[in-house]
C-alpha cells in the first residue's frame, strides 16, 4: 500500500499560514493542526491541564489553561518554555501519528506545524511548503491582533527561523501578499504539482 505524501506546511507569524491550510482542507487535503490540537488539550477538561498546572502552579482554572497567566510565566524565559514544551511537545506527537495512522489511505495529508523548521519537524515530510508575504503585511496584521504589542511581536520573531531563511528551505513558497483568490490559485495550482513530484 503506498503511504500518503506528506506536506509540512509553516510560516512566520501573520504569514496567512491557518488560511492556506483551511484552502488545502477545502481541496480535499487531510489537515493536522498543530496548534488546534494544543488548544483542545489546554482547554476545559484538557489532556495537559494537569500536568500544566503542577509544573506552572495557578495556570489553569475550570476552563483549561489560563493562555495569558501561563504566557507571562514562560515570556523570556527559556528554562520555563522548555519545560513546557516538554510537556506539550510529545503530545501533540502523539496526536499527529494517530492522524497519519487514521487517514493512511489518503493521497496527499497537510501537516499544519508553526515551528516546522524549529524543532526539526521538517526532516520528516515529504514536501515543505511554507506561505510568506512582504514584511509590512505582516506587522500590520499581527499588530491587529487583540493583546498584541510590538515587544510581543518583536520577541514571538526572535524564537522563529526568519522568514527569508524558511523560504530559502522551502519547496514550494505561497505568496499571501495577494488577494484571497490569487492565493487559492497558488494552491489548487500546487497540489497537482506535489502529487506529481512525490507520487
Amino acid at each position: 500500500m503506498t503511504k500518503p505524501t506528506i506536506i509540512g506546511l509553516t510560516g512566520s507569524i501573520g504569514m496567512g499560514k491557518s488560511t492556506v491550510a483551511a484552502m488545502f482542507e477545502a481541496a480535499g487535503v487531510p489537515v493536522f493542526d498543530a496548534d488546534a490540537e494544543v488548544r483542545a488539550m489546554q482547554g476545559p477538561g484538557g489532556s495537559l491541564n494537569a500536568a500544566i498546572e503542577e509544573a506552572f502552579p495557578g495556570s489553569t482554572g475550570p476552563e483549561g489553561v489560563k493562555r495569558e497567566a501561563l504566557g507571562k510565566l514562560v515570556f523570556g524565559d527559556k528554562e520555563a518554555l522548555g519545560r513546557l514544551e516538554a510537556i506539550v511537545h510529545p503530545a501533540v506527537g502523539k496526536n499527529r501519528m494517530k492522524f497519519l495512522s487514521d487517514h493512511a489511505d489518503a493521497a496527499m495529508i497537510l501537516f499544519d506545524i508553526p515551528l516546522l523548521f524549529e524543532r526539526g519537524g521538517h526532516e520528516g515530510v515529504d514536501a515543505i511548503v511554507v506561505v510568506s508575504a512582504p514584511a509590512d503585511v505582516q506587522r500590520e496584521r499581527v499588530l491587529a491582533r487583540a493583546g498584541m504589542t510590538e515587544e510581543k511581536f518583536e520577541h514571538i520573531l526572535s524564537l522563529q527561523v526568519p522568514d527569508s531563511e524558511k523560504r530559502e528551505r522551502a519547496d514550494y513558497v505561497i505568496d499571501t501578499g495577494t488577494s484571497l483568490e490569487e492565493t487559492q490559485a497558488q494552491v489548487a495550482a500546487l497540489i497537482p504539482k506535489i502529487a506529481a513530484r512525490c507520487g
